[in-house]
């Protein structure tokens, strides 16, 4: 089966196709598309991964067509980041 592996970093992106036998888990995946020796930073013990946005765990199953993602970590706090116009972050409860 086809599956995709995408990571990206600011100014970098990496999307590799390939093939896996069928019942291949996102591990497999992340270990044959070779991004693990391509982005030596990548941690895979604190960064989350998903499939189409969803997080899942390394040992999830995958299906043909499935993209897997590695998310990098959020290295700020959300809130105190500058907001662009038009975006408002409402605390009030």
């Amino acid at each position: 089966m086809k599956v995709a592996v995408a990571y990206h970093e600011p100014g970098v992106q990496s999307w590799q196709h390939i093939e896996l036998p069928e019942g291949a888990k996102v591990q497999e995946a992340i270990d044959v598309s070779g991004v693990l020796q391509k982005y030596p930073q990548i941690d895979l013990a604190r960064q989350r991964v998903g499939v189409f946005g969803k997080a899942v765990k390394l040992d999830a199953p995958l299906r043909a067509g499935d993209r897997v993602e590695i998310y990098r970590p959020i290295v700020c706090d959300p809130l105190t980041v500058p907001r662009r116009p038009g975006f408002e972050l409402d605390t009030e409860e």
